[in-house]
């Protein structure tokens, strides 16, 4: 079985992050890690601290991003009487439902199509910020399932439009695959004492099995006691810290494989594009999003599940006719189009 819908990693690790799990010595998971005794997290938590340029003390780690949104929301959410939560339209459903965990109420602010992406709405954004005055603003960029990201000077414009006691959750899962570049976290993070920035090595670095995530919290009292709530007394998995590093000195190869899945955003959107009734979406993930006409839908599953190819059908409001691919190896790619092809050419 093809699994194209949970946007995972169809490729191999890197070599530096095979030979990181050759090499490690087992005798390290009879011991909790010594960094501890210097008032740190982890050697991972002290590399991203000098790669980031960002004190160690500001630097969250956890089991996946999953871990860090939970503890974030978890946390904001039950301290005070302010519950509220503002989230994207069209998001992953584990925001609203981390939120219920703690009996947060959660609104949705809006997101519209346009020609080939999806944007975050600001002016309706900073009008519900003004009347809800919510405890947290949750922003996903990229956004999943629609794709879009914003700009580092579109979050910081999206920082200034919220009072210092709202507290800005980003969520940054496939922001590798926007860009390299890494300074504009670090700045933001030294202005907005309100921000937290969560990433993962699940998407870009193809780790999702190792269950690591990291992040970053604006300078503050109350960012400093969240920061100890989040962390780990005894220190974290020893082989996660050593293979974590190894994916983030792997840059090389996961840009290769990132302009493979550029490839196949071309493929998608000049095969499929110019299909009657098809739209494929500008997408700054791992996975794209494609509309295709509504009375394909059962023609479509049929030909996917006789292939053993799985992609995920859409099925919200507003956001149920469309298909989100998780972009795999050449040879998946272009079996999906083809996939996709023979339907429309029945």
């Amino acid at each position: 079985m093809n699994y194209l819908d949970r946007n995972e990693f169809n490729f191999q690790p890197s070599q530096e992050v095979v030979d990181a799990i050759k090499n490690f010595d087992i005798g390290k998971f009879c011991f909790y890690t010594r960094i501890y005794d210097q008032g740190k997290k982890s050697i991972f938590s002290e590399y991203l601290s000098e790669k980031f340029g960002i004190d160690e003390k500001q630097v969250l780690l956890g089991y996946g991003a999953e871990d860090l949104l939970k503890n974030a929301v978890h946390y904001f959410l039950t301290k005070g009487n302010n519950n509220k939560m503002l989230i994207p339209k069209f998001s992953w459903w584990y925001y609203k439902s981390i939120a219920d965990e703690v009996e947060g109420e959660t609104l949705q602010y809006p997101v519209y199509e346009t020609d080939d992406s999806f944007c975050y709405d600001f002016k309706g954004m900073k009008q519900m910020i003004d009347e809800v005055k919510p405890r947290i603003l949750l922003v996903a960029s990229p956004n999943n399932p629609t794709g879009n990201g914003l700009t580092p000077e579109e979050l910081a414009e999206l920082v200034e439009m919220v009072p210092q006691e709202t507290v800005v959750l980003v969520d940054e899962a496939y922001a590798s695959y926007v860009t390299s570049d890494i300074d504009y976290v670090t700045n933001l993070i030294a202005h907005y004492p309100n921000l937290i920035i969560c990433r993962t090595l699940s998407k870009f670095y193809g780790l999702p099995g190792l269950r690591m995530g990291f992040g970053f919290v604006g300078k503050s009292e109350e960012m400093d006691k969240f920061a100890k709530y989040a962390n780990k007394y005894l220190g974290y998995d020893r082989l996660s810290e050593e293979v974590a590093i190894a994916a983030l000195n792997s840059e090389e190869h996961y840009r290769e494989i990132a302009n493979v899945m550029d490839e196949a955003r071309r493929m998608y959107t000049d095969e499929l594009g110019v299909l009657p009734g098809f739209k494929v979406y500008r997408s700054v993930a791992n996975f794209i999003l494609i509309k295709y006409p509504l009375d394909k839908k059962e023609a479509l599953q049929a030909a996917f599940a006789g292939e053993d190819y799985k992609v995920k059908f859409m099925n919200e409001p507003d956001l149920n006719e469309q298909m989100r691919i998780t972009l795999g190896r050449r040879e998946q790619n272009r079996k999906v189009c083809d996939i996709i092809l023979s339907v429309c050419k029945q």
